[in-house]
């Protein structure tokens, strides 16, 4: 009985980090980015069914991204429900969907990673 725990233990223990690994998910390019605020531009210009379909099908797979940060999915979360057509297209309307869509590139490009400086020659050497 002990042997079979022992065993299931691990098991258990050997396969956790392939479960816990995620999928290696490459971060959505720049002309995907501008693709969907292109579309939101359309949409917004236009007021029609298509163009504002073709928003939210773009936006709608990076909901599930899991590298991509809260604040971008909330802008496309808001973008998604303001591409709608609407009765007037006012510039109201114009205004929320134009202006969320200028976020898109600055809150869901990939972060830059910054390489750190080299010490200095003098911070190297210890007395």
């Amino acid at each position: 009985m002990t042997s079979k725990i022992t065993r299931v233990l691990l098991l258990l223990c050997i396969a956790s980090p392939v479960i816990a690994a995620e999928p290696n998910e490459p971060w959505p390019s720049k002309d995907q980015l501008q693709g969907i605020e292109h579309a939101a531009y359309a949409c917004s210009r236009d007021n029609s069914t298509e163009a504002c379909a073709r928003v939210r099908k773009l936006a709608d797979p990076l909901m599930d991204h899991f590298r991509l940060p809260g604040l971008c999915k909330d802008v496309l979360w808001s973008l998604m429900n303001e591409a709608k057509v609407a009765s007037t297209n006012d510039f109201r309307r114009k205004d929320a969907i134009t202006n969320t869509a200028r976020r898109i590139p600055k809150v869901c490009a990939e972060p830059v990673v910054k390489k750190e400086k080299p010490k200095s020659r003098q911070a190297l050497v210890s007395f």
